[in-house]
């Protein structure tokens, strides 16, 4: 097959999800050729991933059927050729519906093919002295590579259609030692790990991610950056931050400014840097405190107004993240989940005969956990377009007190016991932080 010169730059899928075939200009002359092997912002552009590469192998060929593979390994790589030419295999060895699919594609200078994490790569050298070469987004290592999972060049299921057959082909004993099929072990997704899992939506995180590993603030301290050398973060795909310093008023405070900045800040800042040097999608959860409560409503492009330390903590923390390639940045306010909170703060009051004073000039939406674990779920099994969502229940806004009442109501009580008050009047003589 002749070298094809001029090409445009084009990137097409396969019927493996992720797998993608790249079409390559190669520009020549009597002096030979030369190619833009890996160009991020083209191949983006077109489709490719961003897929941050940190290692360059190279593997040199001497004889025509050089056979190599099938290796699945826990990271992507873009594979192409240097010189000569191989006929390139590829099998989806990942839990799911296409396992076992099959892609073959013939390679040469002009022709790179993007291999998602989890699928089996195999090539067979068509020319003396070819050139194979492959970039990744992890650093090999022993350890990694007990978590490749391997198939058989054989194998009778996928039936690859070698051109030289296997037989007369350069193997090593070890690939032809791979299992079967039948015998494979699928090659599990990358996980979820959920942080501050002990508060009312990483309770309600559970439901919506069975399957991810969860971390309380004793598990976990998101400002300590002793801690993140702990964590084997290739093993994840998403991190969903629900740890925070809450303490809204506290924070006003000497102690609690300190402890505010060092959580919501210095640890956020931490987390986002783990995150893009491992590719990690990071879901952070914010508040409607970033913004001062003037706008009837807050959009999710509009700049911050916080007036509050916990406030001003949180906004830093949202343009950290935001910074992170693959992020979800998720506002919300007045959270209602398992365990304590003000709706059962209001029944209990109710049930024990108080009348209390209820402050009547604050007005939002209550939003529950589990509605907000059902957003990330959504944003994160969706693929939804990276950036920040504002996400609250639906219902006409009230004011803490209508909510009182109503909780009073519900619960078989005078609804006339609660007294709006002003958070002037209510905060009166109290260390209180201002609130939107």
């Amino acid at each position: 097959m002749a070298l094809e010169y001029g090409r445009p730059l084009s990137v097409r899928t396969t019927d493996i999800p992720g797998l993608l075939i790249l079409e390559l200009p190669v520009h020549g002359d009597s002096r030979g050729w030369f190619k833009e092997n890996w160009q991020r912002a083209k191949m983006v552009a077109e489709g490719l991933p961003d897929f941050a590469p940190v290692q360059n192998n190279v593997s040199f060929n001497e004889k025509v059927g050089t056979t190599r593979g099938i290796h699945a390994e826990p990271w992507d790589k873009l594979v192409s050729v240097g010189t000569g030419r191989v006929f390139g295999a590829w099998v989806d060895l990942r839990a799911g519906e296409t396992f076992g699919a099959l892609v073959t594609v013939e390679l040469d200078p002009s022709v790179s093919v993007f291999v998602p994490r989890g699928v089996g790569n195999a090539f067979q050298t068509l020319e003396p002295n070819t050139v194979y070469s492959y970039l990744v987004n992890d650093h090999w290592s022993a350890g990694a590579q007990a978590q490749y999972t391997f198939l058989n060049l054989a194998d009778e299921t996928v039936d690859v259609p070698w051109p030289v057959p296997l037989a007369d082909a350069e193997l090593s004993d070890k690939d032809r030692s791979h299992p079967r099929l039948a015998e494979v072990r699928p090659m599990a997704p990358r996980g979820t790990l959920v942080l501050g899992a002990g508060g009312q939506l990483g309770t309600a995180l559970r439901a919506v991610f069975p399957d991810a590993d969860f971390l309380t603030r004793a598990d976990f301290d998101l400002a300590d950056a002793a801690a993140y050398g702990r964590i084997r973060w290739k093993e994840y795909g998403t991190v969903v931050n629900a740890a925070a310093y809450t303490k809204v008023d506290a924070a006003e405070t000497a102690e609690g400014r300190r402890a505010a900045w060092a959580a919501n800040v210095a640890g956020v800042g931490l987390l986002a840097r783990a995150a893009t040097e491992n590719g990690l999608t990071l879901v952070h959860v914010s508040s409607d405190y970033v913004f001062d409560g003037t706008l009837e409503v807050h959009t999710e492009d509009e700049p911050f107004s916080p007036l509050g330390v916990y406030g001003q903590t949180k906004a830093a923390g949202d343009a950290l993240v935001a910074t992170v390639p693959r992020h979800y940045i998720v506002r919300t306010s007045w959270v209602i989940g398992e365990g304590a909170n003000f709706v059962r703060t209001m029944a209990s009051l109710a049930e024990r005969g108080v009348t209390p004073t209820v402050v009547g000039d604050q007005i939002g939406r209550l939003t529950f956990a589990e509605d907000i674990a059902a957003g990330i779920a959504h944003l994160v099994g969706y693929a939804a377009p990276y950036g920040t969502y504002n996400l609250t229940n639906e219902g006409e806004p009230q004011s803490w007190a209508d909510i009182a009442a109503r909780v009073y109501e519900l619960t078989g009580h005078d609804p006339e016991s609660v007294t709006p008050v002003s958070t002037a009047d209510y905060f009166a003589g109290k260390e209180a932080a201002p609130r939107p």
